[in-house]
């Protein structure tokens, strides 16, 4: 296993990055997403999506780039997907105001939007972004929040983002519990639908496609278990059933990564890969696990980390190994992104 530093505070004047995503291209292309936080490590403030890009297979990087930028205000959770069949990379996300943290949004009193780019030449350029949030924003929701992590594309062409969400109280003044939901696209990303609900005090997700209209949501819990949860579709994402906590993949309430490695193999259920930082209480030991039965089971895990880690995504190299972007660090979790390298075959 190879590890190298992408993102640390500091880099360019950015107090801290965090929030990392990545998605591996044709051509031997990998983008490394994050959030650029330029004056503190709060969730909110002047917050930029940044990149670095990987023109081979995720051996380097070229410099830090801004993909997204809303002047003072606060550019998030980015959750890009690559649409195969027109070869148009799409990348969703969110705003708020720059003082708009989140305890004002659950409040209704803050706006949280959705948007939307894209770029036809793998990350070179990006179109002006788009505000999409009538398209999957209900009037009565207050919070959202894309991924953050990685999207998917189904075999049939359907476009999927996992998000999450809080719906206001009928009395007002604050929400109800997260919720996790999928938006898709079946026309390239043009217009976007919002599915149904996976269930309460579910919130930051990420999905993996199983062949057909079949997918796999794994979530981070608010049910109070120190696990994570997992549900199931049958129809693209347009609903969910099984809900269940895994005890299995112990979690300290923190983001996760799941992805589906050879998704359209005819001959079964893909491999799923997932990870996270597998402590109930404490977010540390990043540890990547996989799964042979779609996500009913899972494996002891190779760890990647051993100290302070959080938020984490995953991506499938041209060369066969399993690319892992996550935070982590010697003293907190958050001093820096990280960028690792791991053969399929050694993962536990």
């Amino acid at each position: 296993m190879d590890q190298q530093i992408l993102f640390y505070e500091g880099m360019e004047g950015y107090a801290s990055f965090r929030i990392p995503t990545v998605l591996s291209l044709p051509g031997g292309r990998v983008i490394a997403f994050c959030e650029g936080r330029r004056d503190s490590d709060d969730d909110c403030g002047t917050i930029r999506i940044v990149a670095r890009v990987s023109r081979d297979g995720g051996e380097s990087f070229g410099p830090l780039q801004v993909v997204c930028s809303h002047g003072e205000d606060t550019a998030n959770n980015p959750c890009p997907v690559f649409d195969r069949r027109s070869g148009r990379l799409h990348l969703v996300y969110n705003t708020n105001l720059k003082k708009g943290r989140e305890s004002l949004i659950l409040k209704g009193e803050a706006p949280r939007t959705v948007h939307h780019v894209f770029s036809d030449d793998l990350g070179e350029s990006w179109s002006a972004p788009r505000d999409i949030t009538s398209q999957v924003k209900p009037e009565s929701w207050t919070w959202y929040a894309c991924g953050p992590c990685h999207g998917a594309q189904l075999p049939g062409g359907r476009l999927l983002i996992p998000c999450n969400h809080a719906v206001l109280k009928p009395e007002g003044n604050a929400s109800g519990p997260y919720i996790s939901h999928a938006i898709y696209s079946d026309d390239g990303g043009q217009s976007w639908q919002t599915g149904g609900d996976v269930g309460e005090n579910t919130n930051e997700c990420s999905l993996a496609p199983l062949g057909g209209e079949r997918v796999y949501i794994n979530m981070r819990s608010y049910h109070g278990k120190g696990c994570r949860a997992a549900a199931w579709s049958e129809d693209g994402g347009q609903s969910w059933q099984g809900l269940r906590l895994e005890e299995r993949l112990p979690d300290p309430v923190c983001q996760g990564s799941v992805l589906a490695v050879d998704s359209e193999r005819p001959e079964g259920l893909p491999i799923l890969l997932f990870s996270n930082a597998p402590d109930p209480k404490e977010r540390v030991r990043l540890t990547l696990r996989k799964s042979r039965d779609g996500g009913r089971s899972w494996s002891r895990g190779t760890l990647i980390w051993d100290g302070p880690s959080a938020y984490s995504d995953l991506a499938a190299l041209e060369d066969g190994r399993i690319g892992c972007l996550y935070e982590g660090g010697g003293e907190h979790a958050y001093e820096g992104i990280r960028w690792a390298r791991v053969e399929m075959e050694g993962i536990e």
